[in-house]
């Protein structure tokens, strides 16, 4: 959100708020894990120079991995509202919209798209989002840096009145369950037909910003313990229940939440309830150097597909 506005204390708090990583002298696991909460939710007016307004709260920090990952946001945008269309040029960042239908721009080409979807804004250039209808939109935002420091230019422009592309002019996913294939080449460590999809990978980032996988495990399937030295991964309940463990200590987690998995940290996650449990990941290097060979590694094997 705008740094640079009377919005700057508002987002400097939710920004800093959130789990704090093990390597720091982590709380406990339950302590860790962001909850969306509406009734925790700030409101704002004129986002970035945009139209109407909105809400949101933190589900993670700039404290809640040791790498690069600035924040994840959880909130809600009202109708006829949006966010004014801004730069960022050591950071990135990507609006999702989990259900409706919104308006995104991307250096000012404008595309209506329908929920679950999100747009990632590449370094250095300009995005924005406006929700066109008459129903709050539920929406994510995530974003990742350079350096753990945040950046924007707004250019006042709220996108309201935007010529629509049919064929978006900009990258874009679905995060559309009948895309999903089995897991198994994907994730070694996935029993009981746990189902994958790659939704955006390596090469659309410019930042340490890794992927954005999306997982579902059905009844009683799960994802065995894995350690990864130089990733570290969110993982972001869609929908369904289940129990994630870190490093020996188990918490359950459901809808709405958001868990961090830092560098080195040992992680299993099961379905539980009567419901598949629905993730996205978001996988955040170490380093430039540290996804540059994660790339090599692993692009072979998991190809991107829409």
């Amino acid at each position: 959100m705008g740094m640079g506005t009377p919005r700057m204390a508002l987002v400097a708090a939710l920004m800093a708020f959130g789990g704090t990583a093990m390597a720091q002298g982590a709380p406990p696991l339950a302590q860790r894990i962001g909850h969306s909460d509406p009734d925790k939710m700030r409101g704002a007016n004129g986002v970035h120079g945009g139209a109407g307004s909105m809400k949101f709260g933190p589900l993670l920090g700039t404290n809640a991995l040791s790498t690069n990952l600035i924040f994840v946001h959880r909130g809600t945008i009202a109708p006829k509202s949006g966010i004014g269309q801004h730069f960022h040029n050591d950071c990135e960042e990507m609006f999702i919209i989990l259900d409706g239908e919104a308006e995104f721009t991307i250096d000012g080409r404008t595309s209506r798209l329908a929920g679950p979807a999100g747009v990632p804004d590449r370094k250095g250039h300009a995005h924005g989002i406006y929700n066109p209808t008459d129903r709050p939109l539920q929406w994510l935002n995530i974003n990742v840096g350079m350096t753990k420091s945040y950046d924007n230019f707004d250019l006042g422009d709220p996108r309201t009145d935007a010529t629509l592309d049919p064929v978006p002019q900009f990258i874009s996913m679905r995060l559309d369950r009948a895309l999903l294939k089995p897991a198994a080449a994907a994730l070694p460590d996935a029993t009981g037909g746990v189902l994958f999809r790659r939704a955006l990978g390596p090469a659309v980032f410019s930042t340490p910003w890794s992927y954005v996988d999306h997982v579902l495990l059905p009844a009683n399937a799960a994802l065995g313990r894995r350690v990864q030295a130089d990733m570290s991964e969110v993982y972001y309940v869609i929908s369904g229940t289940g129990e994630v463990t870190l490093d020996g200590e188990t918490a359950p987690i459901s809808a709405g939440d958001a868990v961090p998995v830092d560098l080195g940290e040992a992680r299993a996650i099961r379905q539980t309830g009567a419901q598949p449990l629905e993730l996205m990941v978001i996988g955040v290097a170490r380093d430039l150097a540290a996804k540059a060979r994660y790339r090599a590694e692993a692009e072979a094997r998991i190809q991107p597909r829409r």
